[in-house]
């Protein structure tokens, strides 16, 4: 019994460490708002000193300021219609911020694969890699 106890207390607190809590939240918002184009409610998410890096693609680079808008507004005018299937999501959290881990399939008629990984200081986020990744998308 107490070994049964041990298995579902272990089973329990690996699945409570991928439901999201309030960063993942967040990134929820995030990643619909990039599906939607909706550039203002994905600029107004990053804190003034962040950086996005953007890994493979025709945007690979990383940016900052008044670069992600841009960055942002020139994904959204190349891809519409979008969903967002969130694959699989983790939050990582203490006082000092949180980190969510998310591979997301964006689709209209292309598939965009990216393996994301966002960093929330103080309610914004502060970094951010938008990973693209073929093996996403088997």
């Amino acid at each position: 019994m107490k070994t049964l106890l041990a298995a579902i207390a272990i089973l329990s607190a690996g699945a409570s460490a991928a439901l999201a809590g309030p960063a993942g939240d967040m990134a929820k918002a995030h990643i619909e708002a990039i599906a939607k184009g909706d550039t203002a409610a994905v600029t107004a998410a990053y804190a003034p000193s962040a950086t996005l890096h953007w890994v493979g693609g025709p945007l690979d680079g990383t940016y900052t300021g008044p670069e992600i808008a841009a960055t942002w507004a020139k994904f959204a005018k190349a891809q519409t219609g979008l969903k967002a299937n969130v694959v699989n999501m983790t939050e990582s959290m203490n006082p000092k911020g949180a980190t969510v881990l998310a591979d997301v399939v964006f689709a209209n008629d292309n598939k965009i694969p990216v393996r994301y990984v966002m960093l929330f200081r103080d309610g914004k986020l502060a970094d951010e890699i938008w990973q693209i990744d073929p093996a996403l998308a088997k």
